[in-house]
C-alpha cells in the first residue's frame, strides 16, 4: 500500500479569499515504511506575503518571486501522488487549497476521501487532549527539534513518524524493510502473495502406533454408547 504524507505552507487561511500554496512537501511510504522518496516544491503565489505568513514559514515574496508558478509545477505533483493514500495533519485545510489550485489550472482534483487526517485519529485516540503537530511529537518521542517554523518537507517527514505511531507503532504491520527501498519491498510483497502451500508429494506416516490405537480404542468402547468421542458433528 502506497500513501504520501503531505504538507503545504499558504499565505492565509482561504483560497477563496486570494490565498495561494507557496510551498508543498510529501514523503512516500510503503507498507508503512519510508522508501526515501521525497517531493518537495517552493511555489511563487503570485502575490505579497502577510506578515502573519510570514511569521509562521518564514518564506518572503522576495525569495519566492523566482520560484515556479503552481501551474508550472501542478501536473508534476499529481504524478508524484499518483493513487497514493494522503495522510494530512488537518486534511481539509490543505486539501482544500490543493484542489483550488488544481482546478483553477483545469487540472482534476484529488478526491477528499483519500485523506487520512491525522487530527482526527489522534483526537479519536486522546480525546481531550492537545492534538497539534509539536503536542504529538512530545507525546511519541518523535524528535523535532528543527522545527523552528513551519516547513513543509520537514513537518511531512516529522508528521510520518508521528502517523506511524498514531496507528500502531513505527512498523505497525511487522514487516521488516529489505535492503533497497520501496522496490524491495514491492518485490517481497508481490512474492508474498504470488507464494501458497503446496500439498505433500507423499503424506506423512502416522505417528499412532498400532497398540496405542488398540489402547485407545478399548479406552473409548469402556466410556460406553454416550462417550465424546463416538459422537459425529
Amino acid at each position: 500500500m502506497r500513501e504520501i504524507v503531505l504538507d503545504t505552507e499558504t499565505t492565509g487561511f482561504d483560497p477563496a479569499e486570494g490565498d495561494r500554496i507557496v510551498e508543498i512537501g510529501g514523503v512516500e511510504l510503503f507498507n508503512h515504511l519510508p522508501t526515501g522518496r521525497t517531493y518537495h516544491q517552493y511555489i511563487n503565489p503570485e502575490r505579497d506575503m502577510p506578515q502573519s505568513a510570514f511569521e509562521v514559514h518564514g518564506l518572503s515574496a522576495e525569495f519566492l518571486s523566482d520560484k515556479p508558478v503552481f501551474a508550472a509545477v501542478g501536473q508534476a505533483f499529481l504524478d508524484f501522488v499518483g493513487e497514493a493514500k494522503l495522510v494530512i495533519h488537518n486534511a481539509s485545510f490543505d486539501m482544500k487549497f490543493l484542489n483550488f489550485e488544481l482546478k483553477r489550472i483545469g487540472l482534476p482534483a484529488l478526491p477528499n476521501d483519500r485523506a487520512i487526517d491525522t487530527l482526527m485519529i489522534a483526537r479519536q485516540r486522546f480525546p481531550g487532549s492537545p492534538a497539534s503537530l509539536d503536542a504529538l511529537c512530545r507525546r511519541f518521542g518523535v524528535d523535532n527539534s528543527r522545527r523552528e517554523k513551519h516547513g513543509a518537507l520537514l513537518d511531512s517527514e516529522i508528521l510520518a513518524e508521528v502517523y506511524l505511531e498514531l496507528i500502531g507503532g513505527r512498523q505497525p504491520d511487522l514487516v521488516l524493510a529489505p535492503a533497497g527501498g520501496a522496490r524491495a519491498s514491492r518485490e517481497t510483497v508481490q512474492q508474498q502473495e504470488a507464494w501458497r502451500p503446496r500439498p505433500r508429494p507423499v503424506p506423512l506416516a502416522p505417528r499412532l502406533s498400532a497398540e496405542e490405537a488398540a489402547a485407545h480404542e478399548a479406552f473409548v468402547a469402556g466410556l460406553g454408547e454416550a462417550a465424546l468421542w463416538r459422537k459425529r458433528v
